[in-house]
């Protein structure tokens, strides 16, 4: 009896063995599998959002298709207790990696950063919305932040100015970084674009920073050619030293916030904001949209002359007339509505 217990024994220790060893060798197997698909060898993101459950990541993993096996990745991480290791932001996964080595990089939190594009933008909402859209930050929480007293203080901006913080740049940047550091970071390439040699060009222009954005606005909401973004600056510049009303049509339909608006007629000239250059001399309170790095210098560099008004020409090629006397300017404005009526505009 006692003998046929012992070989029973035998029999079943060695099962488990074997069981043990299957085990072990699948365990292996399953950690150094090269488990990253090869979609043409690119590499490709993981974004793991703060708080973001273990169980969501295995789901976007399939969602986004990266992964050969991803059930060999659940079983590996699940035996290795990674649920609440991994840490959040955005991580490459290249071809080749293993179970293994995308599990070091999760934990890790090595992330990979991203371009930020921050680009034109008419207002702070847009601005917010096109940032969020790249970024872990939602919309409304970064439009808070931005609009913070906190913010408009560290900035040594106010509510109207503010937009002209974000330089148009493509910055290296985490996606997940915090409102606060990004603000943080903006402040540090604000300093950086305004450089001794712009800011000296301000000062003798007795234009503070902020109105130069805000003129450099205007000009960019005028014309879409760099090459004439200078001619159209010293316009304004003219006007302004002259004490004559700016008279620019897009501070009026910034005013109005009406995108149906295709021609400026005089029942919009007449509504009554601090917006409207009709109405009111010198420069709005703020921008009217993000101020290019280029509209800024074609205002810091404007070319001197004397011209006081310009007018689309009626070529319709995006470029303007410019005029110094006022008989000049309408002969000029007549030919483009001529223009524009022929064409049924």
């Amino acid at each position: 009896m006692i003998k046929n217990f012992t070989i029973s024994w035998r029999y079943t220790s060695l099962i488990i063995g074997l069981l043990l060893v299957f085990a072990a060798y699948k365990f292996a197997a399953d950690l150094l599998l090269n488990n990253v698909k090869d979609a043409n060898k690119k590499a490709s993101y993981v974004y793991i959002k703060s708080n973001q459950s273990f169980d969501r990541l295995i789901y976007n993993l399939k969602k986004d298709d990266i992964l050969k096996n991803p059930e060999s990745f659940e079983r590996v991480a699940k035996l290795l207790n990674i649920n609440n290791k991994i840490k959040p932001g955005r991580y490459k996964i290249e071809y080749g990696l293993s179970n293994l080595d995308i599990i070091k990089i999760l934990k890790s939190g090595s992330q990979e950063p991203l371009n930020l594009v921050v680009k034109y933008a008419k207002r702070k909402e847009n601005l917010a919305l096109a940032l969020s859209k790249q970024l872990e930050l939602d919309s409304a929480s970064l439009l808070n932040i931005i609009n913070d007293s906190s913010t408009l203080r560290k900035a040594k901006m106010d509510e109207n100015n503010i937009i002209s913080l974000f330089v148009p740049n493509t910055y290296n940047i985490y996606w997940n970084i915090t409102g606060q550091k990004l603000i943080e970071r903006m402040i540090k390439e604000y300093n950086t674009f305004w450089n001794v040699n712009r800011t000296t060009k301000s000062i003798l222009m007795k234009l503070s920073l902020q109105q130069v954005a805000t003129l450099a606005s205007i000009v960019m909401s005028e014309t879409n050619k760099i090459d004439e973004m200078p001619i159209v600056a010293r316009v304004y510049l003219n006007r302004l030293e002259k004490g004559m009303a700016l008279q620019a049509d897009p501070t009026v339909l910034f005013a109005l916030n009406d995108s149906t608006i295709k021609r400026v007629l005089s029942i919009h000239l007449a509504f009554n904001s601090p917006y409207n250059t009709y109405l009111n001399s010198g420069l709005p309170p703020g921008p009217i949209c993000m101020a290019s790095p280029e509209a800024i210098d074609a205002v810091l560099n404007a070319p001197e002359h004397n011209y006081i008004y310009f007018c689309a020409k009626d070529d319709l090629s995006g470029y303007h007339n410019f005029a110094e006397t006022f008989a000049q300017h309408q002969l000029n404005a007549r030919k483009y509505q001529q223009e524009l009526n022929r064409r049924g505009y």
